[in-house]
């Protein structure tokens, strides 16, 4: 039995009793009764009403494979391998498998178990809160077409959560999504290799909060749709269909013409922009100046412009 079952019949917010429960879905009481514990423990507040049944609290926003593809157009639907799971070790992982088998797997999941951020950091992924959304991409060109992809795809996510309903979308480099000096969500460019006629397999991985009110793990200011924009109504079905749209026009429009054509978009969102910086090994300091034609970003000094690589070095807002 999937929880995304059980929690439908819920989502009416009456009361119903584990028998009735338990005869709609062909399971047992127990069976019932060992869901709602877990569903419980991943956060979603049901309410156990002694002799009568139970009780969904919380509101819900389930995945819905359907929905998504239905949000789809019909050109963009025939381009993919669609999958949305209740649970996975983490979505890049998974479409890792799937590169095998589908020329271009997309994977969303309610939750991951392993989820992974940039220099292997944990990605907080509790069940039925955000988006963990991963594509298997195949780009022309070769090693050397990929310079600012994970830049040109942060354009990309930012617009499609601004036409959803939110506001100003802020890019820091090399790869995360900020609203007001908080983080929201994050990618994560992983390249599996170089096939034939120069294309490169590349897996692109996604992250946003959108309903997250508690992150015990995180050590850094973060926010979450719903935090930043609470009178947007945020649906998960709706971001997701737009992030996979904007994301696949992004990487055609890459592949026609590099990062160059993206470059005046990223830095219109740079939050880096104009202000004093210092490379986590503090060895270089300067003024934050945007990035070149490939992604690098520059750092305004007295030597003058140096340019800084996202695989070498990590920048921060000197205090």
């Amino acid at each position: 039995m999937k929880s995304n079952a059980l929690l439908s019949l819920l989502s009416d917010r009456e009361i119903h009793s584990g028998e009735s429960l338990a005869q709609k879905l062909g399971v047992s009481r127990t069976a019932v009764w060992k869901h709602i514990r877990k569903a419980i423990a991943d956060g979603t507040d049901i309410r156990t009403i002694r002799g009568q049944g139970y009780q969904l609290v919380s509101a819900l926003d389930l995945l819905d494979r359907d929905i998504i593809l239905g949000q789809l157009n019909a050109s963009v639907r025939e381009r993919i391998q669609f999958a949305v799971l209740d649970e996975v070790d983490s979505t890049n992982a998974e479409v890792a498998r799937l590169l095998t088998s589908a020329p271009l797997p997309v994977v969303l999941s309610d939750c991951q178990t392993s989820g992974r951020g940039r220099r292997g950091r944990n990605w907080a992924s509790p069940k039925g809160q955000n988006l963990y959304l991963s594509l298997g991409l195949s780009i022309k060109g070769g090693f050397s077409a990929l310079d600012g992809l994970s830049l040109a795809l942060g354009v990309a996510v930012a617009n499609a959560i601004e036409q959803v309903g939110g506001g100003e979308v802020g890019l820091k480099w090399p790869n995360d999504l900020f609203a007001q000096g908080q983080k929201f969500g994050g990618i994560l460019v992983e390249i599996q290799g170089e096939l034939q006629e120069g294309c490169v397999q590349v897996i692109a991985g996604i992250g946003i909060n959108v309903h997250m009110t508690q992150a015990e793990d995180v050590d850094q200011p973060w926010t979450s749709l719903d935090k930043r924009w609470p009178d947007q109504a945020w649906v998960r079905n709706q971001l997701a269909a737009g992030m996979i749209t904007h994301i696949l026009a992004a990487v055609t429009e890459f592949e026609a013409g590099g990062f160059r054509q993206f470059r005046e978009r990223w830095q219109r969102r740079d939050i880096f922009s104009g202000l004093p910086l210092v490379t986590r090994e503090g060895e270089l300091k300067g003024l934050g100046g945007g990035i070149d034609e490939t992604g690098n970003y520059l750092l305004k000094t007295a030597e003058g412009e140096i340019p800084v690589r996202a695989g070498d070095i990590s920048l921060r807002v000197s205090e």
